[in-house]
């Protein structure tokens, strides 16, 4: 399962790479899943972590590869769907938010669980929830600097597409993705834990 999931992280990766629109976007894009490669290799023997957790790793960085090839804002199945509802915008910066709080969720579940970190179950929503949406803000936060810093870049990193509430929406996303994640997988996710720690 682990080559498998090598295999599609890496072959995605070359196509995302292979004439993106541009190159510093595809880094500011790619880069977070670069440092999450780098970390679950580092950590795989001493924290490896449920099937759940690392399939959901896997799509997000996905979501991110095809961003940085395209540009949040010219991703083709983005226009597709704004044609078909007739929209104004590209949202598939949209999705992007949405899975920046529905993965790390479960992530930062598991690690909180595994290490015994928070007791009861509702304090631990709580938790999921709040840390998913520092992670949100502070990404915000980068998106800013990076606007502040690149002219260049500023346009297709941010890819606000002109909407104003750009910011609020994209943090908004992540708290329902956290949300989503906890009601949908919790179970699951339980039961991955429990045989892992069997294990």
């Amino acid at each position: 399962m682990k080559y498998l999931w090598l295999a599609v992280f890496f072959l995605v990766l070359c196509w995302s790479g292979w004439k993106p629109h541009d190159y510093p976007t595809w880094w500011l894009e790619v880069a977070p899943a670069l440092i999450a490669l780098i970390v679950l290799a580092a950590t795989r023997q001493r924290f490896p972590l449920t099937s759940l957790a690392y399939a959901l790793i896997l799509l997000h960085a996905l979501v991110l590869m095809v961003g940085g090839h395209y540009t949040y804002a010219e991703v083709p199945a983005g226009d597709w769907v704004r044609d078909w509802v007739g929209g104004e915008r590209n949202n598939y910066d949209k999705l992007g938010h949405l899975a920046q709080g529905f993965i790390p969720a479960i992530v930062i579940r598991e690690i909180l669980i595994r290490n015994l970190v928070v007791a009861g179950k509702s304090w631990l929503a709580l938790i999921v929830i709040s840390i998913c949406l520092a992670i949100s803000a502070f990404y915000e936060l980068i998106e800013w600097w990076v606007a502040l810093l690149s002219e260049e870049a500023a346009d297709s990193f941010l890819g606000t597409q002109g909407y104003i509430w750009d910011t609020q929406s994209d943090m908004f996303l992540a708290l329902l993705g956290a949300g989503l994640a906890l009601l949908m997988l919790s179970n699951v996710h339980d039961r991955q834990i429990r045989a892992l720690a069997g294990n």
